[in-house]
């Protein structure tokens, strides 16, 4: 029995349809991106394995696909301590820390104030189910250089504007801020070697439900983890949420002024203050967001504020500030039209002339056409329906007498064939 060919688990590939719509996707993105002043780059898909390994991406860390290193001699493997030992570069899991060594590399070449788009895949060795795969398309948008809430005052304006273009409604974005969640900590006496694991655990609220997030705060030592969630309450939406940063433990800090500042200059973009937010990468250092839906029970995108991240490479600190969206979740909420496609198929006879052939094709795509050639099939009904379904408008016949004239051809559209 013949083994089925299918693409490595976790990953998929696209038809020609599939893969049309994906582009136009996400060219309307990057449109937007660029109408708001920012600039795209590219990275390698592989990066230093210690700099993906340096302890700022949280659970992320633990999904990298590693890359063995070349000639491997079996003294080293039998000496290598951990599977990592035998690894010099990773495949990328995010687009964040590849953006801060590509600025760290080239600084000097770019603008003080540094607005960069970078949309391509980033890879996880994740458990593939619906929604999550191995191989996924992330769309970043960061800011480099600019201390003050008007970086996170762009982000998200710009990631508002790129969902209102996608015709994605009813989003709303959640807000804190990873100082006030320290602040929280602080305050029920979570000493600080237990914080980073406290923060991974109540990023799992909406996960595994607050019950479980007691438990596992327990289980790594937090003494006081059945108050950590009283005073607080992480469901209320609109103007209730923001009476939340009163509490004494956020009241008057420079984080909870710099949100009231994102929410004043927001304007009519939906915001939410959310106390548990977190966030599970370990970079951030300041404000944190993510897109809500109200239809599906996860995340559409997220970022925040990573101050500490470029200096690791630089040497000097550099403030920055992302926001991501996650194309593959966002994708099946697109409510994008059909656009115009003037595709022209030429279906010619087996004896008709190439040098004609190819000069009508040739004049169409001068004017602007999308053409595929075909030779005539003895089946023209299933034939004329598959040029539909891959977008194409209209067709001719050229015959064997056929003028290399494109208006000379009796077209005829698909749809009213």
């Amino acid at each position: 029995m013949a083994t089925a060919v299918t693409p490595p688990r976790g990953m998929r590939d696209f038809l020609p349809t599939e893969k049309a719509r994906r582009e136009r996707v996400l060219q309307r993105i990057r449109s937007v991106y660029r109408a708001h002043g920012f600039d795209e780059i590219e990275t390698p898909v592989v990066e230093d394995s210690a700099r993906l390994h340096a302890g700022l991406g949280g659970d992320n860390e633990k999904l990298a696909f590693a890359v063995m290193k070349r000639g491997l001699t079996m003294d080293a493997l039998a000496e290598a301590a951990t599977p990592l030992d035998l690894a010099d570069l990773g495949l990328r899991f995010d687009l964040t820390v590849p953006l801060a060594r590509f600025y760290a590399s080239n600084r000097g070449q770019l603008p003080s104030v540094f607005r960069a788009i970078q949309i391509a895949p980033v890879w996880r060795a994740e458990r593939p189910q619906k929604g999550r795969y191995r191989q996924f398309v992330q769309c970043d948008i960061d800011i480099i250089g600019e201390p003050g809430i008007i970086a996170e005052v762009e982000l998200i304006s710009a990631t508002a504007a790129a969902l209102e273009a996608l015709g994605v409604p009813g989003c709303s974005i959640r807000v804190n801020d990873r100082r006030l969640l320290t602040a929280w900590l602080a305050a029920f006496e979570v000493p600080d070697a237990l914080r980073p694991a406290a923060l991974i655990s109540m990023d799992k609220l909406d996960k595994i439900g607050l019950d479980g997030v007691v438990a596992e705060l327990r289980a790594i030592g937090v003494a006081r983890a059945d108050d950590l969630f009283v005073g607080l309450h992480p469901a209320l939406e609109g103007d209730e949420s923001w009476r939340m940063l009163d509490h004494a433990v956020f009241a008057g800090s420079a984080a909870a002024a710099d949100l009231r500042s994102l929410r004043a200059a927001a304007g009519e973009i939906p915001l939410v203050f959310d106390p548990f937010l977190v966030r599970g990468m370990g970079y951030y250092t300041g404000p944190i967001f993510e897109v809500a839906h109200p239809d599906v029970g996860y995340s559409l995108g997220g970022g925040g504020r990573y101050d500490g991240m470029i200096g690791r490479f630089l040497g000097t600190e550099v403030p920055a500030c992302g926001f991501s969206l996650g194309f593959e979740r966002l994708i099946d909420l697109v409510e994008l039209g059909d656009e115009p496609d003037d595709g022209a198929a030429l279906l010619y006879e087996r004896d008709a002339d190439l040098a004609t052939v190819v000069a009508l094709k040739n004049e169409l795509v001068a004017e602007g056409a999308r053409v595929r050639l075909l030779a005539r099939p003895k089946n023209m009904k299933a034939a004329l329906e598959l040029l539909e379904a891959e977008g194409f408008t209209r067709f001719a016949v050229v015959s064997t007498d056929a003028v290399a004239e494109a208006a000379a051809l009796d077209w005829r559209r698909l749809n009213d064939r």
